[in-house]
């Protein structure tokens, strides 16, 4: 798998295919919702055959029996990550898990499972106003990866500053994927913990989830290329 994640951020399957015709070498793509409600899991099939892999991103949350079905079926679709909120607790993530063992098909490897922690658009006024939880994102973010990795989890999404102290709590192998990732001369939008791909090989990010810097670049697969040189460049 590429160290950058693609954000097909596209409306259409007919948009997010096209988009793809561009890069004639593996890449790792992220199916968020947009794209999964417009075109259905079969847009899961269609990329694993152009021979890309596949993070399907639609953040399961739901009582832990409704969450290992849903699972179950995923598993089946080839994805190679799958994610829930952490929010959802360590019974839940479990369930995921349980899931997935149930319904990868035998002689394949099961999909990777990461937990969302704090989402990149949340704020800490937002967190302690509105989620009621008080202190630092921070704390926040670590609790949710202790709870994902006893639940069996592989890791979890979150910012890139965060991505240290994960490790640090929870281990080397325990992956951090993280979005918000922007260039230097690029605009926030939505996010609030942004970073750039250089700051996020620095703090030991394992993967970076990058949209709109990817997609809506005159050549795409030039600004890939170059994000994928500075993720395995040395720190």
């Amino acid at each position: 798998m590429s160290k950058t994640i693609v954000a097909l951020d596209f409306s259409s399957r007919e948009e997010a295919l096209e988009f793809l015709k561009q890069f004639d070498s593996p890449v790792t793509v992220k199916v968020g919702m947009e794209l999964t409600y417009a075109a259905g899991l079969d847009i899961v099939d269609e990329i694993k055959a152009m021979g890309h892999d596949v993070f399907l991103d639609l953040k399961l949350h739901d009582i832990p029996n409704t969450v290992k079905g849903g699972m179950k079926n995923l598993a089946r679709r080839g994805a190679d990550i799958v994610n829930v909120h952490a929010a959802g607790g360590k019974a839940m993530m479990a369930a995921a898990i349980a899931g997935l063992e149930e319904g990868t098909p035998e002689g394949k490897k099961r999909p990777l499972c990461i937990a969302v922690t704090q989402l990149t658009s949340t704020s800490k006024e937002a967190m302690n106003e509105e989620q009621g939880i008080p202190g630092e994102v921070m704390d926040s973010v670590i609790r949710y990866a202790k709870n994902a990795k006893d639940a069996g989890l592989d890791g979890v999404v979150c910012s890139v500053h965060e991505a240290q102290a994960i490790h640090e709590a929870c281990g080397p192998e325990f992956l951090t994927v993280t979005p918000g990732i922007r260039l230097a001369d690029d605009s926030k939008d939505d996010q609030k913990r942004v970073a750039t791909p250089a700051l996020a090989r620095e703090r030991g990010c394992d993967y970076i989830v990058v949209g709109r810097s990817i997609t809506k670049a005159e050549d795409p697969r030039a600004v890939f290329e170059g994000i994928e040189e500075t993720m395995h460049g040395a720190v």
